[in-house]
């Protein structure tokens, strides 16, 4: 068993998952848009602005994988339950990351930081030599930790 954390966006999953993967080192093994998606029987029609919005993405780093995709857009007047219910910012969970050593936890928190809100600096704390928390420019909230040698 293997649990992948999904992540959400609004309209930005490509961008966001080109920066993930360059950041963790890994490869994009598929992509498709809700443009791609073929109509179903009693679907609505899909919108313009809905059909390069990532329907599904899976990013592979070594063992591990991370997936996501684009909430379908609320058209003004719109009933947000026939589309998903729309994008909403996470909440009540963080994506956490194990480093290997400081100076990677580091280069992680870093990046993932930049352009968004740290939550908690980088620092060693009494169970981690390095520890913090961020919320990334896209809005995914990360924990990155350095497991303490034993």
């Amino acid at each position: 068993m293997q649990f992948i954390p999904y992540l959400n966006f609004d309209g930005n999953c490509a961008e966001a998952f080109a920066f993930y993967a360059k950041l963790f080192k890994g490869t994009i093994v598929h992509t498709s848009t809700f443009g791609e998606m073929p109509a179903g029987e009693g679907m609505p029609p899909l919108p313009d602005a809905a059909k390069k919005r990532i329907m599904h993405v899976h990013l592979q780093a070594k063992d591990q994988a991370l997936m996501g995709s684009d909430t379908m857009p609320v058209a003004p007047g719109q009933d947000p339950a026939t589309c998903g219910g729309g994008y909403q910012k996470p909440q009540g969970l963080w994506v956490s990351i194990q480093a290997a050593d400081v100076a990677e936890g580091k280069r992680l928190f870093d990046a993932l930081a930049q352009g968004g809100q740290t939550v908690m600096p980088y620092a060693p704390t009494f169970w981690s030599p390095g520890f913090g928390m961020t919320t990334d420019r896209f809005g995914t909230p990360w924990l990155v930790n350095v497991v303490a040698p034993t």
